[in-house]
């Protein structure tokens, strides 16, 4: 994988401020989400887990954790949890691309991150493919609470 350098986060930082204003404003204004929870998620995850964020429109993964020799390539998938429904679904995670694992990052009313959960391929490919769910085994979609129970809570540690 070619060394690059990840874009300023502090300066990504500043626009994700007024990014979330904005979409506060919005759903004030609206009752309606303004689509930027994965661009959220993506910035925090990279920010609170000092990840490298990936290029944009890389295909398969969205970050990059780097310790010493080994590289972990990371979809990141970002919901904003605003009642206590445990049916919300994550958005597709392709089993086609490639990656090593997923992270979860779950945001609040406004859309400050509230946790982050991780969870590996194996783990996943497993969750995906178990019988009983079309909505896992065609469409490539966990519950927040299936992912979850199969991943680790990575932040905050306790």
């Amino acid at each position: 994988m070619p060394e690059r350098k990840s874009p300023d986060l502090g300066e990504i930082g500043k626009l994700i401020v007024a990014a979330k204003q904005l979409a506060k404003r919005y759903r004030v204004l609206t009752g309606r989400p303004i689509g930027i929870t994965g661009e959220v998620a993506e910035y925090e995850a990279a920010r609170l887990l000092d990840l490298d964020l990936a290029e944009v429109r890389q295909s398969g993964y969205d970050a990059v954790r780097r310790r010493g020799d080994l590289v972990d390539r990371l979809q990141v998938k970002g919901r904003c949890i605003l009642s206590k429904n445990p049916g919300q679904r994550l958005g597709r995670i392709d089993l086609t691309k490639e990656w090593d694992g997923v992270l979860l990052v779950l945001l609040d009313y406004d859309l400050e991150p509230t946790a982050i959960y991780e969870a590996r391929r194996t783990e996943i490919e497993s969750a995906l493919r178990a019988p009983g769910s079309r909505a896992r085994n065609e469409r490539g979609a966990l519950s927040v609470s299936k992912f979850k129970a199969i991943g680790m809570k990575v932040w905050p540690t306790d």
